[in-house]
């Protein structure tokens, strides 16, 4: 229904009402001289200022019926404004008090202000509870995701304290790792928090982007080849403007979740620059990702189900990696996004736009 105002509804109703009114005592004082002429023609006086008994009687009537009129068209228009004003107050009450499901009813929508109101609030209130709910899921998976660094943290230093393990290198260094994984979580929270509240400064400058590449690769080669994963670059020669810093955050992220959830194989990083954006993508060999988790792959926190039995897959690592890549890609106001590669396996691509595509 096409919403014409609250104001143009007001002064049409207004108007109807006048025009009403009006029409009420000219056709009433046709009627009442033309009966009063016909049958009552010694019942009102010669032309003077004052009305006759009988007029007085016209008048009064037909202002108490134009008064009907006006309070009954009144408040069926009070009513018809009232009805959302109402349940968006009642609504707001019942929010301010925890009840996150409130909800307004928007009443005649034909009240294009009122009915936009109640509808605003709705979608204010729908906000509020998603973020309720993602707050809540938050709160629960970063405790999840503490707890087991934590637990392990505990018990070997207690172990230690108790002299149940040995003071060696092999025992400081397990240490040092929990300690490590730990610090990655919580840089990973950070970026994914300041990203989302559009926080994230950048330092964008022009670089080498295939020397950061390289750089990235070369530092992870060793844990990839333990897992049995080649990289092989495909680098596209030339500089790049971005955050270097930010852009080997994302890459470390995409070859952490390929050390953890892709098969063994081959591992392809490409870099390209065309049509006015740089792209860099990380190509595995499988098992793939279900089409019904492509969609949040990049949120926080979510994990994709095994291809073979549709059961959550491997939940090594924080959830955050991908997360952390979409993020950086929207800092560089660009795009992450996860597609089926040619190799059978899946093909995460960062994408951000070069200064004169930007512009």
């Amino acid at each position: 229904m096409k919403l014409i105002g609250l104001s143009r509804t007001i002064a049409l109703t207004m108007a109807a009402m006048a025009f009403g009114i009006t029409l009420l005592v000219v056709v009433t004082s046709y009627v009442f001289y033309f009966i009063t002429f016909h049958f009552w023609q010694g019942s009102i006086n010669e032309p003077n200022m004052f009305p006759s008994g009988l007029e007085w009687a016209w008048l009064v009537s037909t202002t108490l019926v134009g008064l009907a009129f006006a309070v009954i068209v009144g408040i069926h228009l009070a009513r018809r404004i009232l009805v959302p004003l109402n349940s968006v107050t009642e609504s707001m009450r019942r929010v301010a008090q925890g009840d996150l499901d409130a909800r307004a009813t928007t009443g005649d929508r034909s009240l294009g202000e009122a009915a936009v109101l109640a509808n605003d609030f709705n979608a204010l209130a729908d906000q509020l509870q998603r973020m309720s709910k993602e707050m809540t899921f938050w709160n629960a998976a970063i405790a999840h995701e503490l707890r087991t660094p934590v637990t392990i943290l505990r018990g070997r230093l207690q172990g230690l304290a108790e002299g149940v393990f040995p003071p060696e290198q092999p025992q400081f260094q397990s240490l040092l790792t929990q300690i490590d994984g730990m610090a990655q979580l919580i840089e990973d929270l950070r970026a994914v928090s300041l990203a989302e509240s559009g926080h994230l400064n950048l330092e964008i400058k022009e670089c080498d982007l295939s020397a950061e590449i390289e750089s990235v690769v070369e530092f992870c080669k060793h844990a990839l080849n333990a897992s049995n994963h080649y990289p092989t670059l495909d680098l596209q020669s030339g500089t790049a403007y971005c955050d270097p810093f930010r852009i080997r955050q994302a890459l470390l992220a995409l070859l952490e979740n390929a050390r953890q959830h892709a098969s063994p194989g081959t591992l392809i990083i490409q870099t390209r620059q065309n049509d006015g954006w740089c792209v860099l993508r990380v190509s595995d060999a499988g098992p793939g990702i279900p089409q019904e988790d492509a969609a949040h792959i990049f949120t926080a926190f979510r994990h994709a189900r095994d291809a073979e039995n549709g059961m959550p897959g491997d939940k090594r690592g924080s959830g955050l990696g991908l997360a952390v890549v979409a993020a950086i890609a929207r800092a560089h106001r660009g795009e992450a996004r996860c597609y089926p590669s040619d190799e059978g396996g899946s093909c995460f691509e960062l994408r951000w736009p070069t200064p004169s595509q930007s512009t």
